[in-house]
């Protein structure tokens, strides 16, 4: 080639690179407008639920105590028992309650302006629990704990949606694990606050509590320097100018490729109202949508992940670590499990969402079929404990590299923006129903079953590896029109199937 030829082609070598370059790295300013949705959106999530493991034994006796003061006698086992499962569970039913009304402010307030209204609860959470020791009312500690779950129902219901549509298409996998990833720091943070070196100590147990706040301060700070999201302006408001601010902002000069994407969607849905769950629920034409992310939320509570995680310090224990040791080896747990949703996130754009989910629910049947084994053979050789403890990372790394990371990407990329709020209300009822189901049911089902507990959860793994492999479609690398579009042709292709079927059977009864 002559080199005139070269030079010439020099510009657009350059050009392209600069376009994979762009592609490859967020800007700066939209990696940060997702830290700041996260930091006081899924880290909540992830921060109390683990934060309320440390203080148990202080807590009963705090409760103990106060009970003594106002009726002269100690609180009876049952009562203290079923105190303290209230202070816990509470939490799923404000989450429950959260996700139900995360949906509608997200509509009404926008999906920045939801994340943070938000923080009021955790605000009023935080003060309730801080003021339940000094007053001696154990009942600040439930109220408190209720609104923990609503600002964590809305969180998760509302942040997802929020980096979704702010992310471009290219980057939009990579972009929503950070829900993922902030909950699994959410949830070692609140492991390393716990610890006695800490906050873990008996005095400290109510300002632990209220550290619930200092994520909710963060945001407040942050949150407002960055935009709403693009899609909402321009497709739910109408503010071309807003919309194109807001890309500019976020995606730099060249935003023009997204521009053109949120367009052409809002040219689609042109005089469509966002819609009610109820309408969703009705609607035809996102019926296998709507299936995948119910059978996705409750597989992502039921498949073994808290079996694990109760399983763990007994399994640490017969292992030879020590009591006082096995904290600190929890904490190994919940690092594991956060290196692996960071990971997935520098995986997924490459290997696409179909191949990890599929994947983790694969290895999580393999790792439940294993655990099975050494729980049953736990006394057969002094070997056995530690490949159970093997089996438990194995599990945690399967689970974050899978589920735990691309179960809201999917409910994020599988609906446009006229029914994405509905679903994440939907979706996030049933992910809350799972998970209080589960915490009702396991124990009984530990109790009846034991080690052949991990049986059940490898049905509802394999089951979901099958349905996904089947079912759902690769959504790497395309917008939101696209995968919609592939879900339509594909119910489409079926209902010709299930009218050709019936035209058979009718030609030949006759």
């Amino acid at each position: 080639m002559p080199r005139e030829s070269v030079y010439e082609f020099e510009p657009l070598l350059v050009k392209g690179f600069k376009d994979r370059e762009q592609t490859k790295f967020p800007n700066r300013s939209l990696l940060l407008a997702a830290c700041a949705a996260c930091i006081g959106g899924t880290f909540q999530y992830g921060y109390n639920i683990s934060v309320i493991n440390a203080p148990t034994m202080y807590v009963h006796e705090f409760i103990n105590q106060t009970w003594r003061e106002r009726y002269q006698t100690d609180i009876s086992e049952e009562i203290l028992t079923l105190l303290w499962s209230t202070i816990v569970s509470i939490f799923t039913v404000g989450g429950f309650i959260g996700a139900t009304i995360g949906g509608t402010l997200s509509v009404k307030l926008g999906r920045k302006g939801a994340l943070l209204t938000n923080n009021i609860f955790a605000l009023m959470a935080a003060l309730l629990m801080g003021l339940s020791y000094p007053t001696g009312l154990f009942e600040l500690l439930i109220i408190g704990r209720f609104f923990t779950g609503i600002n964590a129902g809305v969180a998760i219901c509302v942040q997802p949606q929020y980096l979704g549509e702010i992310a471009p298409t290219a980057l939009r996998g990579a972009m929503g694990m950070g829900t993922s990833i902030f909950i699994t720091a959410g949830i070692f943070i609140g492991q390393v606050n716990g610890l006695k070196e800490l906050l873990g100590k008996e005095e400290y147990w109510p300002i632990l509590l209220t550290t619930t706040c200092i994520p909710a301060f963060l945001q407040l700070l942050i949150l407002p320097w960055f935009p709403e999201s693009p899609r909402y302006l321009l497709i739910d408001k109408g503010d071309e100018e807003g919309c194109k601010k807001a890309l500019k902002q976020l995606h730099g000069a060249s935003y023009d490729d997204e521009w053109e994407d949120i367009e052409k969607e809002k040219n689609n849905f042109s005089g469509f109202q966002a819609k009610k769950p109820w309408e969703l629920l009705t609607d035809r034409s996102v019926r296998w949508q709507l299936l995948t992310i119910v059978l996705l939320n409750i597989a992502q509570q039921m498949n073994g992940i808290n079996a694990i995680y109760f399983y763990a310090g007994y399994l640490f224990k017969q292992s030879g670590i020590p009591a006082h040791k096995i904290p600190y080896v929890t904490i190994g747990t919940g690092a594991c499990e956060c290196i692996t949703a960071l990971t997935c996130g520098m995986l997924i754009e490459c290997l696409g969402r179909k191949v990890l989910i599929t994947g983790g629910y694969t290895l999580m049947s393999i790792c439940c079929i294993l655990f099975t084994l050494t729980l049953s053979f736990q006394d057969a050789s002094p070997v056995i404990p530690y490949l159970s403890m093997i089996c438990v990372f194995a599990f945690i790394l399967s689970f974050g590299l899978g589920p735990g990371g691309v179960t809201n990407i999917l409910t994020t990329e599988l609906f446009t923006q006229t029914t994405r709020p509905a679903a994440y209300m939907i979706a996030g009822s049933v992910n809350w129903l799972s998970f209080f189901l589960i915490g009702l049911v396991f124990p009984f089902i530990v109790l009846g079953l034991q080690q052949y507990c991990f049986l059940v959860f490898l049905v509802i793994c394999s089951l979901m590896a099958t349905y996904i492999f089947f079912v759902i479609p690769e959504t790497k690398n395309k917008t939101f029109l696209e995968i919609q579009n592939e879900f339509q042709s594909s119910n489409n292709k079926n209902a010709r199937r299930a009218d050709g079927a019936r035209t058979t059977l009718l030609t030949s009864s006759i």
